[in-house]
């Protein structure tokens, strides 16, 4: 699993068809990408990463606060081209995403767990075409990646 983590103000993620829209205030904006051979125990990695990743700022500016410190929302989207292989050539070749059948409960999971971790999530809509828009704060932005 890889997800691309944004320290956002505010973030929201847009589908026409069919309509759909979600919100956040403060909190993280999550990409994530399930590759082929992800399971149960990426999920749950993920989650307590994302859960208790401390990258939000304390009273002295320093990074020490997760989104459950601060009382954050998470927006969860789904993005298979994490797992974009674009070692040869120029168009990349996605044979490392995980199968929609396999991929799409595994990002289901993740979202739960984040649940129950007390966190409030909003989900894009898995496999749509979806516009996402995002008020970075910082920038900070981090990939995680379990090895």
């Amino acid at each position: 699993m890889i997800a691309v983590v944004q320290r956002v103000l505010e973030a929201g993620v847009y589908i026409d068809d069919p309509h759909h829209a979600e919100t956040i205030k403060t909190g993280l904006c999550v990409f994530l990408g399930v590759e082929e051979g992800d399971d149960s125990s990426n999920a749950s990695w993920i989650a307590k990463k994302l859960s208790n990743l401390r990258i939000f700022c304390d009273q002295d500016g320093k990074m020490n606060h997760s989104i459950i410190d601060i009382k954050g929302e998470l927006l969860l989207v789904s993005q298979f081209t994490l797992a974009a292989d674009c070692d040869q050539g120029n168009r990349p070749s996605f044979i490392k995403a995980a199968k929609p059948e396999l991929a799409e409960p595994l990002v289901e999971e993740v979202g739960h767990l984040l649940q129950e971790y007390g966190i409030p999530v909003k989900c894009g809509m898995f496999g749509a075409m979806m516009r996402v828009e995002i008020q970075n704060d910082g920038p900070v932005t981090i990939i995680l990646k379990q090895d």
